[in-house]
């Protein structure tokens, strides 16, 4: 702080500390005055009651701060503090001076509030009661304003003059009171359009703002405390004031001319264009509306507006390359909520343009004259009768041919290929199927098969070719005590025609037992003629009921009514009647035939397991008499028998045989070799015991179903018994290669000599072959 400064807070403390004293002591002797002497009290003894201290005092610690004066103060008493800051920062000496350790801050703690008594010394009691007094901080300009923030502001453009943006506020800590918490604003800058008031609100100067030109004003605003003195504290904060944009430039075409190529095929709503737009004006403020010439172009095209809002072209309805191949249209394009004047509106802007359209030529499929055809045909037609005809036809240039084609196979109805007429291929009915829906395709010859379909719905219309059908007609019972003209049954009938449903009934024979009225409302009631039947529960009555439409031509049904007698009580009631019991199922006879049938299967299959388990028995039984498993021989019958077909064979006998060099001799499953009796006959002289064998066994495979055939495995023991180099069976590799002897080989010639050395005797290993 200045010394010029600290002069002035110094010269303002001295004068009000001497204001307040003699303040104090007037009001003590006033007081005084106006109460008398015989009503003194002690309090007013006191002649002080508030204290003033400077903040941040430049003194050293610790300064006086006031005094405590009493009329009863002597040297035996002192002065006693209580209170905000006693003993901490402010402390009293005997004399009354009040010293302060600490230096204040006001804007920490404006005032102390403290109370003062004086003391005896020796009697430690009170002379002057306690009295509260209060020690203010008085303020010195310590502190700047402070903004909280930078601001940002807006406005609309070509706003008018005077028009606020936005408030700024600055906050002084010091005592807003005195000059010192008190700010004044003034502009660094942009003084030309923007001004501020002492409440810092700051508002434009002119009404030409314009976005186009400048969107953003960036503004100092310096905020000084103690207006009123050129020295202070100060503070600047930025603000930004944004300018808003309107709708006050007229928007304009990019070009002038816009071209355009679309496909004759393309489907409504297809986009053909964009025609683009310019505005300096932003998007949302954009407000063109657009409207196009002639007729033609109106007709086809549609013009809307894209999110930028550019005029979007799109097509209304299909185009045809062969009726029309281009289209010349203006568009005209104006604004709604334009702000005038606007501001270019001194520049040429292209509010209209031109658009040229070329139709591109396309392949199309065939045409037909209708998207729906709707054809009907009497259901008595007979088949081959003309359904009716649909056309099509090739709408590009070429006008290729057309041949036509129904791909459901269960259509009733076939078609030319060349002209679209249609037949029907088979009777139809209306009570099966009413309606007939196919499609047709048509397909253009000589091009890239391009195809189009059309529906086609056949009504079927009905004629009178359904008989009416009774109904009601069914457990019909009649009281045996009935008397004559009551009504036994009403029935009605049904007819699957069209046609109103009315009938009429009529009996086909005379009954001298009952008559038929038609009740007038396609209904008719069985009467009883004569009434007081005989009581035979079990009698019937046939009746033959004749019922007949009112179709062109009409049709009639005939129906044999079954009329059962019941026996009733006095009061006719039929509730104990019932319909005969109608046998359902097999009859017994053919439930006999089933049972038989049964039973002889299941005698014949015992039959065959049993013989199968005889065969098994046996074939188990000569296994076990065989000796060692390995010397078992098993085959199968090539059917497929299973378990039951399997057969077994002893090696062993089949080895023995072969060896003994005699007749197959064991009975069993091989069966003995029968000789001749009493000599071998004639024409077996001079053959071997195997000759005869096998004649035997060739005589027994012939007439013996059961035997062994002649071409099993153990006929094939005996092969090459008889030669020089023994059996060439597998049955007896077990056999030892020691009782074979090999020197017969030497006899075979030179050729052989290499294989007789290897097998032959050699008298250096006592006898042992190799």
């Amino acid at each position: 702080m200045g010394r010029a400064a600290e002069g002035q807070m110094t010269a303002l403390w001295t004068w009000t500390w001497m204001w307040a004293f003699t303040l104090t002591v007037a009001t003590a002797m006033a007081d005084s005055a106006a109460t008398g002497p015989a009503l003194v009290r002690q309090k007013r003894e006191w002649l002080w009651k508030s204290l003033y201290v400077e903040e941040e005092k430049a003194s050293p610690l610790p300064f006086y701060v006031g005094k405590l004066n009493s009329t009863k103060a002597n040297k035996n008493t002192v002065f006693v503090i209580e209170g905000e800051g006693v003993n901490t920062i402010f402390r009293v000496d005997q004399h009354g001076d009040i010293l302060a350790y600490e230096k204040l801050d006001r804007e920490e703690k404006s005032s102390y509030i403290l109370s003062a008594s004086l003391i005896d010394i020796n009697t430690k009691q009170p002379i002057e009661e306690n009295d509260v007094f209060t020690i203010r901080v008085l303020d010195i300009n310590d502190n700047s304003p402070q903004f909280p923030k930078n601001y940002t502001g807006s406005i609309a453009e070509r706003s008018p003059k005077g028009t606020e943006v936005l408030k700024v506020t600055a906050t002084d800590a010091d005592d807003p009171t005195t000059s010192n918490g008190q700010v004044a604003y003034r502009l660094l800058n942009g003084t030309d359009l923007f001004s501020i008031n002492s409440m810092g609100s700051i508002t434009t100067k002119v009404n030409y703002l314009d976005r186009e030109k400048q969107s953003t004003y960036t503004i100092l605003v310096h905020a000084k405390d103690m207006p009123s003195v050129v020295l202070g504290n100060s503070a600047t904060t930025i603000v930004t004031i944004n300018v808003g944009d309107i709708n006050d430039n007229t928007a304009s075409f990019k070009e002038g001319t816009f071209n355009f190529d679309v496909k004759e095929n393309e489907k409504p709503a297809f986009k053909v264009g964009v025609m683009e737009v310019e505005d300096q004006d932003e998007t949302q403020n954009k407000d063109p509306s657009f409207s196009m010439k002639p007729d033609a172009c109106s007709s086809m095209f549609r013009l809307e507006q894209n999110p930028r809002r550019d005029a979007v072209l799109s097509l209304k309805q299909g185009l045809d390359f062969e009726k029309t191949t281009k289209y010349t249209c203006e568009v005209q394009m104006r604004e709604v909520n334009l702000v005038t004047p606007p501001d270019n509106s001194g520049r040429l802007e292209n509010t209209r343009a031109t658009i040229f359209i070329q139709v591109l030529d396309v392949d199309e499929p065939p045409l037909f004259t209708q998207g729906v055809y709707n054809f009907s045909l009497r259901e008595d037609a007979a088949p081959s009768s003309k359904v009716g005809q649909v056309s099509a036809r090739d709408p590009d240039a070429a006008q290729l041919k057309v041949q036509y084609s129904i791909d459901d196979p269960n259509c009733p109805v076939r078609i030319d290929v060349h002209t679209g007429d249609m037949y029907t291929d088979r009777t139809l009915d209306r009570e099966l199927i009413p309606i007939h829906t196919f499609y047709v395709t048509a397909m253009e010859i000589g091009s890239q098969g391009l195809k189009s379909h059309a529906t086609v719905n056949l009504v079927v219309v009905d004629v009178n070719d359904n008989e009416p059908e009774l109904t009601n007609a069914t457990n019909i019972f009649v009281c045996h005590n009935a008397a004559a003209g009551m009504v036994v049954q009403t029935i009605g009938a049904v007819d699957k025609d069209e046609h109103a449903q009315e009938f009429y009934f009529t009996l086909a024979k005379e009954s001298s037992n009952f008559s038929l009225i038609n009740n007038g409302n396609s209904t008719a009631s069985i009467v009883v003629k004569q009434g007081n039947f005989e009581a035979d529960e079990n009698r019937e009555y046939l009746l033959e009921v004749v019922a007949k439409d009112v179709g062109h031509p009409p049709r009639s049904s005939t129906t044999t009514l079954v009329i059962r007698m019941c026996r009733c009580g006095p009061d006719m009631s039929k509730e104990g009647c019932t319909a005969p019991i109608i046998q359902t199922g097999v009859s017994i006879s053919a439930l006999i035939a089933i049972l038989l049938c049964i039973l002889t299967i299941l005698v014949i299959v015992i039959l065959i397991v049993l013989r199968r388990r005889c065969q098994k028995d046996n074939m188990v039984v000569l296994g076990k008499s065989s000796g060692e498993i390995h010397e078992q021989l098993v085959t199968y019958d090539e059917e497929g028998g299973g378990e039951m077909d399997t057969n077994g064979y002893d090696v062993s006998i089949l080895t023995s045989a072969r060896n003994e060099g005699g007749p197959l001799q064991t009975p069993g499953l091989y069966a003995v070799v029968k000789k001749p009796p009493l000599g071998p006959a004639p024409d077996m002289a001079g053959r071997a015991d195997m000759a005869v064998m096998i004649e035997v066994r060739k005589d027994e495979a012939d007439h013996d179903r059961d035997g062994v055939p002649y071409d099993t495995l153990h006929i094939y023991g005996y092969e090459g018994a008889e030669s020089l180099a023994s059996s060439l069976s597998s049955l007896v590799t077990s056999s030892d290669d020691s009782s074979l002897d090999y020197d017969f080989i030497n006899d075979w010639g030179p050729r052989f000599r290499t294989l007789a050395e290897l097998y032959g005797v050699d008298g250096a290993d006592d006898g042992y072959p190799y």
